[in-house]
């Protein structure tokens, strides 16, 4: 490995990363694969994933401390999702570090979001195991700052209804509508929202009125579809 083949990339992370770590945060099963390799990127990705989510997850609680979980949950989403951390990633031009086989190259895969995504969660891995929580958070803090006030600005944790209708849009769905009942006494009224998109039942919320119904199924839905961006197939 050249000395100086990250030297850009940790320029920009403004952190050291013991070169070994580094080299197999970027190294995918397919390269290990036909290199006769044992170890890949995917036990520093699984550490990386926890380590961006505790950050993250922290980061939220300390910002906004007026929102409560049901808010902060889909704000959550909407920054650690697959699409939005393969758009980390291509800020610190990841694809073209990692080391991929004849077949992932030839598809795209420098340029797949699920591979980009994958390689960031490693490199936090790798700088956690190199420099300690500390240090990554530091780092994780700098890094997820743009995409974070992005997710507040569509108004993910604030107004679910919003928030859902940005990213239904974002993803090209058909439409998107509620369905509501209602039940009881004038006096005390109840009400089950349904939030539909592209026709299909995907949550539902309850209320004491229709709003408090249908931002709470918006909020639901918005989880779903943002957890659904993780487990896309990495032709996405």
């Amino acid at each position: 490995m050249r000395s100086d083949l990250y030297s850009e990339l940790l320029k920009q992370l403004g952190t050291e990363v013991d070169a070994e770590l580094l080299e197999l945060a970027f190294t995918h099963r397919s390269f290990a694969y036909e290199a006769g390799l044992i170890a890949t990127n995917e036990r520093l990705e699984f550490l990386g994933d926890s380590v961006l989510g505790l950050v993250v997850t922290e980061e939220l609680y300390k910002k906004y401390p007026d929102l409560d979980e049901s808010r902060l949950s889909p704000l959550r989403s909407g920054i650690v999702n697959m699409r939005a951390l393969a758009d980390i990633a291509r800020s610190l031009s990841l694809g073209k570090y990692i080391r991929l086989g004849k077949g992932e190259e030839v598809t795209n895969g420098r340029d797949k979001n699920s591979l980009l995504a994958d390689a960031f969660e490693a490199l936090i891995g790798a700088i956690y195991m190199t420099s300690g929580f500390e240090k990554t958070a530091e780092c994780l803090r700098r890094l997820i700052a743009p995409t974070l006030d992005s997710a507040m600005a569509m108004g993910a944790g604030l107004d679910g209804k919003t928030a859902l209708q940005e990213l239904v849009a974002s993803l090209g769905k058909a439409s998107l509508e509620y369905r509501v009942t209602e039940s009881g006494p004038d006096h005390d009224k109840s009400f089950i929202a349904v939030a539909l998109v592209g026709g299909e039942e995907l949550s539902t919320g309850t209320g004491k009125s229709k709003r408090e119904a249908e931002q709470s199924a918006a909020r639901s839905a918005f989880e779903i579809l943002s957890a659904s961006i993780t487990v896309k197939p990495e032709s996405e």
